[in-house]
């Protein structure tokens, strides 16, 4: 790729060399920061719509501030390519995602530019507030800026920071990156009007001014600045005739403003970054500016895949002859039961076409409910509509289910309710890298009373787990299946019950015992067939159910194998392979047991493939595994 074809970008090596630009060339930087974009993203995949919208405000805000002294949180991350480009990573920008090369998301370890890390949502006025706080205390003249958006704004942890923004003193900028959330409704050009108003340093001396006159003659009694706080909406709400959320956090409000007016946004920035106390400015954006396709449908092209640069077209691979996704083998399955149990509801959190319950919420909206980036809430909202006698098919992504750890144990197990939990993205996950990998789910779980967990080794199973968890006295029923497609082409099949806790014996051997759960089991099955031409004759069981663990079928291998592995696409830690331990030490028996799973460390990003070979999850891995095994 030729940087130089670039004429400004090619010369951006930091925020420095930013600055030193003049104002007027910023515009064109901000076209060729969007080609380049645009131009790697359609060679190697990514985030992309969120970048493209926040190219302006990104080129504004490294203007403005002094980064990396000051700090830019950002939310979720997937908006900050274009921070990741002007902040030294340019030319390593073409390995984003890839093993070995640059994160999606904004990390620490990576650059000093990045304050914070964020791959989950509604994190940065938390962080940034503790950051803000901390500048005070050390009595740092440093800024720091959390830009949220994209959808966070909908997470209980955004507005847990904004109620607590202001009980210390600090002089945080939360800047709301609004791409059509609705939050608040644009009023046109007044509103434009009022924030060069209130932003303005003459509007803020006539209002202190005031507030003084007023309080000299005893019509304002309180000097606090919570009161000087209200006293500041008071007056905006009276000029405005209108209110909103964040001024009712006692939270200085500024905007809405145009996210794409670069000369504008550093006007308004370098207006109120020195003023004192919280403050949140609105930013309108345009999801994808400056990609037609992109701006014409923000949700495929959120993450699109390759792409034609020129013509937008996506490339989209061939997928008549291949296996489904479990995603959709999930969703249409959903359907299925929905439409024979009225009952049935589906509950995501933001997730409706990463999950494919898009399907369920096309035919039958009024029992779908996208309850935003909100994990905690999709899982004690599906308790209370449990509790009356729902049957709520919550499904969330094994990472993002960590958020909702308490709910699940106070608002759901501790009362026993049936609801099933349907754990997408389980396991590695790929180029989403750490913060997104569902490697801890089944440890975590596993601790929890009242709560079934089970893994399907293929979509047949997956369907039938899903008719099992729909029937009632079940308690809240855990189906976990991974990221990408399955085994079987021909996968629908008549539904039928799973007994609880029953695994299977899916092959006799005499040398080894290989337990497996869930659909990694497919990559145990073709290690053991290709050990066979080795002369290592190894059992293989299916667990299909963590909890209860299937005790009969432990206690055959106990008692007829010296040699064990057992293999899960999740950490080694508390899993499979400790329960298998766990058993067999209860019993005494005493084989020598192998776990083969993801290590006691957070796996960087790469692909799927690449990373099940790192952890030894692969089929060549698991043989050299059988292999040793059959030498102890």
């Amino acid at each position: 790729m030729d940087i130089s074809a670039y004429h400004l970008l090619s010369k951006i090596d930091s925020p420095a060399d930013l600055r030193r630009l003049n104002i007027d060339q910023l515009d064109e930087l901000s076209g060729e920061l969007r080609r380049y974009i645009i131009e790697v993203l359609a060679e190697n995949p990514g985030h992309f719509g969120s970048s493209l919208g926040t190219v302006d405000l990104t080129i504004a805000l490294h203007y403005v501030f002094n980064t990396p002294y000051d700090k830019i949180v950002w939310d979720v991350g997937h908006q900050a390519y274009g921070h990741k480009i002007l902040t030294g990573r340019r030319d390593a920008f073409p390995t984003l995602r890839k093993l070995g090369g640059l994160s999606g998301f904004p990390n620490p370890q990576e650059s000093e530019y990045d304050a914070f890390i964020a791959g989950h949502a509604s994190n940065s006025i938390s962080a940034a507030l503790g950051m803000a706080i901390a500048s005070q205390l050390k009595n740092e003249a440093r800024k720091v800026v959390a830009v949220i958006g994209d959808g966070s704004m909908s997470g209980g942890l955004a507005f847990e920071g904004l109620n607590n923004a202001t009980a210390n003193p600090n002089n945080l900028l939360i800047i709301l990156n609004d791409n059509n959330m609705a939050i608040d409704r644009p009023v046109g050009g007044f509103s434009e009007s009022l924030v060069k108003i209130t932003t303005s340093r003459t509007y803020n001396s006539i209002r202190f001014k005031l507030y003084s006159f007023l309080r000299k003659r005893g019509v304002i009694k309180d000097a606090g600045k919570g009161y000087i706080l209200r006293f500041n909406n008071a007056l905006k709400s009276l000029l405005t005739k209108q209110h909103n959320a964040f001024e009712g956090f006692n939270i200085r409000y500024f905007g809405p403003i145009n996210g794409h007016n670069i000369k504008g946004l550093i006007k308004v920035l370098d207006d109120i970054k020195n003023m004192q106390g919280p403050k949140l400015l609105h930013v309108l954006t345009t999801k994808g500016k400056g990609f037609e396709p992109a701006e014409n449908d923000a949700t495929v092209w959120h993450a699109p895949g390759k792409f034609n640069p020129e013509t937008g077209e996506r490339i989209v691979a061939d997928c008549n002859n291949q296996p489904p996704l479990y995603q959709d083998v999930f969703g249409h399955t959903l359907v299925e039961l929905a439409r024979q149990n009225e009952k049935i509801v589906g509950i995501t959190p933001a997730m409706p076409t990463g999950c494919s319950m898009c399907l369920l919420m096309k035919e039958m909206p009024e029992r779908t409910f996208d309850v935003g980036i909100a994990e905690g809430h999709a899982v004690t909202f599906s308790a209370g509509l449990a509790k009356e006698g729902w049957m709520p098919f919550c499904n969330i992504y094994s990472s993002f289910m960590q958020r909702a750890y308490d709910n699940l144990i106070h608002d759901a197990a501790l009362q026993n309710l049936d609801m099933v939990l349907c754990l997408d993205r389980a396991g590695l996950v790929g180029d989403d890298g750490a913060t997104h990998h569902g490697a801890l789910d089944l440890a975590y779980l596993r601790c929890i009373p009242n709560i079934t967990i089970a893994s399907p080794l293929n979509e047949i199973d997956l369907r039938n787990l899903m008719f099992t968890a729909s029937q009632p006295g079940n308690g809240v029923f855990t189906i976990r299946y991974p990221r990408g497609r399955g085994e079987l082409k021909d996968w629908r099949k008549p539904l039928k019950i799973i007994p609880t806790g029953k695994g299977c014996r899916l092959k006799e051997g005499k040398n080894i015992a290989v337990v497996s759960i869930g659909p990694i089991g497919n990559a145990a099955a073709a290690a053991i067939k290709k050990a066979k031409e080795n002369g290592i004759d190894a059992a293989h069981y299916d667990m299909i159910f963590l909890k209860p663990i299937d005790e009969e079928l432990l206690h055959e291998i106990g008692k007829n194998f010296q040699r064990i592995i057992t293999i899960e696409n999740g950490t080694i830690l508390g899993g499979l392979g400790s329960a298998v331990m766990e058993f067999m030490a209860d019993n005494s028996y005493h084989p020598k047991i192998q776990r083969i799973g993801i290590p006691d460390k957070f796996i960087p990003h790469g692909s799927i493939a690449e990373l099940h070979r790192l952890c030894g999850m692969d089929v060549e891995s698991i043989v050299e595994q059988l292999k040793v095994a059959n030498l102890i």
